[in-house]
């Protein structure tokens, strides 16, 4: 008996210190939780959760560091999305976009870095190596096209046009070139229905933000958008 009491002793004031430590941890972990959610947050913009243009730069980049020539930026930009804002209202117009948003960051998956930079426009950074390019992209551009169903069962047609860029077909290694590389290349097949790989001729394209220094409504090679 006296034993089991020196034992108890022995290890009381050590589990008191402990119990009694766990209660401010408890509060302290659920603090943090609500700060890392907050941060999350302050992370992706609200409309569709996607990154925004800061959270998304900081991953691209450091894709493109761990995986060099087998990364792929892809740039994706709606086709005729004011005229669903003008015929069905803006609260549709939100529901392609998220839907288009959803739609990429499934065919992303969950390593790449998929953003929204503004309005219609997206951007994903993705291990994809040249040998599986074309197809995957194809397939990315008919989920981008299969028709929205709105709140209330009215179904849009939507389209968006699809540009990428990768080192190996460009010789551009950093982001902000392979960005523009690939804007280029969304708009050298605007409208068509297919994704455009860009190659060294894109990088080339005189560009102000990706767009082609001209008269407003024409694309990076000149024709309306």
């Amino acid at each position: 008996m006296d034993s089991v009491l020196r034992a108890h002793g022995s290890i009381g004031p050590r589990t008191l210190l402990i119990t009694t430590a766990a209660v401010p941890l408890t509060g302290w972990t659920v603090h943090a939780l609500v700060l890392h959610h907050r941060l999350a947050a302050t992370r992706r913009e609200p409309l569709t959760g996607l990154l925004r243009r800061d959270a998304y730069t900081a991953r691209a980049r450091r894709l493109l560091a761990r995986h060099h020539g087998d990364t792929t930026v892809v740039m994706v930009d709606a086709d005729r999305f004011k005229a669903i804002n003008d015929t069905y209202g803006h609260a549709a117009g939100d529901t392609v976009l998220t839907a288009l948003a959803d739609r990429l960051t499934a065919w992303a998956g969950p390593r790449a870095a998929v953003g929204r930079l503004g309005g219609d426009e997206f951007a994903a950074v993705l291990e994809l190596p040249a040998h599986h390019r074309a197809p995957r992209l194809q397939q990315l551009v008919r989920m981008l096209h299969t028709p929205v169903t709105l709140g209330d069962g009215r179904t849009v047609d939507v389209a968006a046009s699809v540009g990428a860029a990768a080192p190996d077909t460009t010789g551009v290694h950093d982001l902000s070139g392979l960005q523009r590389a690939a804007d280029a290349a969304l708009y050298d097949g605007k409208h068509t229905g297919r994704a455009v790989i860009a190659t060294v001729q894109h990088v080339t394209v005189p560009s102000i933000n990706g767009r082609r220094a001209g008269r407003p409504g024409t694309s990076a090679w000149g024709r309306a958008a």
